[in-house]
């Protein structure tokens, strides 16, 4: 089912900004609110903007997110942050009459030594990261809010998990982003810089998948329009690559010819981190966007966005 009103929270992040981009190209009216207009961990001022605007959908891609080192230090945030946006907008939706919402969260949900490739019902079977739990945790309450709305009010509401994301929008702050961002960024400045050599931590034989934020959009538009269970399903490509394949890619990209080093004093972090994305695969969804096509737009967007930013070479692995 199409829907022709609907509410994007988080419209200014990588994800949101994806899927207000897609939505808007399919004619849909996509309501959008800054945080300045919109405090979504504000209960009575989400369900007065819920009442007053009647979206027919919403896709809830607001959250807290960082990294290690901010997941580290600010634990209470992550957890009541996500924890109260979530219950806020999912219980206003459902109060306000809103057909259909989707609820995003993100591999980190599984335990930290879950079977290759991570299945769904893999879910709360073991431990979690421990430099991630707080997010992790705050994104399963949401899973099971969803579910508790779907079976106490008939609610339809459904989860949907991606994997890594990458793609025009991303942060490449060299302390704060991901690997692939990362490496894109230190790529370019040292083409710029003429660098000889740059240095990846580990030995590059980790294993990671990486997801289009693209592709991710469209699984989220299709899922609304064709998914309606209380089951949460995975969101990926089913395949994975070496860390030195990726860096590899991202080298040819961007244009550096210089050496690519592994330390190996560094570690790797989980071996491997794949989705099994079978049950969205059979529902009749796929991904479309292969790496390094979607890496040239990715660094396309770096180049007229990031890179005119005063930058300083770091090629330590931070």
């Amino acid at each position: 089912m199409k829907y022709s009103r609907i509410f994007v929270a988080g419209h200014k992040g990588l994800v949101g900004s994806a899927v207000a981009r897609v939505l808007e190209k399919s004619g849909a009216d996509v309501v959008t609110r800054t945080r300045q207009e919109l405090d979504l961990t504000d209960q009575a001022a989400v369900r007065r903007f819920m009442a007053d605007v009647r979206p027919e959908a919403v896709v809830l891609a607001a959250a807290k997110v960082g990294g290690i080192h901010a997941n580290d230090t600010y634990p209470a945030e992550f957890i009541w942050n996500n924890c109260i946006i979530q219950c806020n907008v999912i219980d206003a939706a459902y109060r306000s009459g809103v057909s259909k919402l989707v609820f995003l969260g993100s591999s980190c949900i599984y335990p930290k030594f879950a079977p290759q490739p991570m299945r769904e019902e893999h879910l709360l079977t073991g431990a979690l990261e421990p430099t991630n739990e707080w997010y992790a945790v705050a994104k399963i309450a949401g899973i099971k809010t969803c579910q508790a709305y779907r079976r106490q009010y008939g609610f339809d509401a459904i989860s949907l998990m991606p994997t890594n994301l990458y793609g025009p929008g991303d942060n490449f702050d060299l302390l704060n982003s991901h690997v692939l961002p990362a490496l894109m960024r230190r790529f370019h400045e040292a083409k710029v810089s003429g660098a000889p050599s740059v240095t990846v931590w580990g030995t590059g034989n980790a294993r990671r998948e990486f997801l289009h934020v693209d592709d991710c959009a469209h699984a989220i538009v299709w899922c609304m329009e064709n998914y309606s269970g209380e089951d949460f399903l995975n969101v990926g490509t089913g395949q994975d690559l070496t860390i030195r394949e990726v860096a590899q890619a991202v080298a040819r990209v961007v244009g550096f010819t210089g050496e690519l080093v592994f330390d190996v004093s560094k570690p790797d972090g989980t071996p491997r981190k794949l989705l099994d994305v079978s049950r969205l695969d059979a529902l009749g969804w796929r991904a479309s966007i292969v790496l390094e096509e979607g890496l040239v737009g990715t660094y396309r967007w770096f180049l007229d966005n990031i890179c005119c930013l005063r930058t300083e070479s770091r090629f330590d692995g931070s």
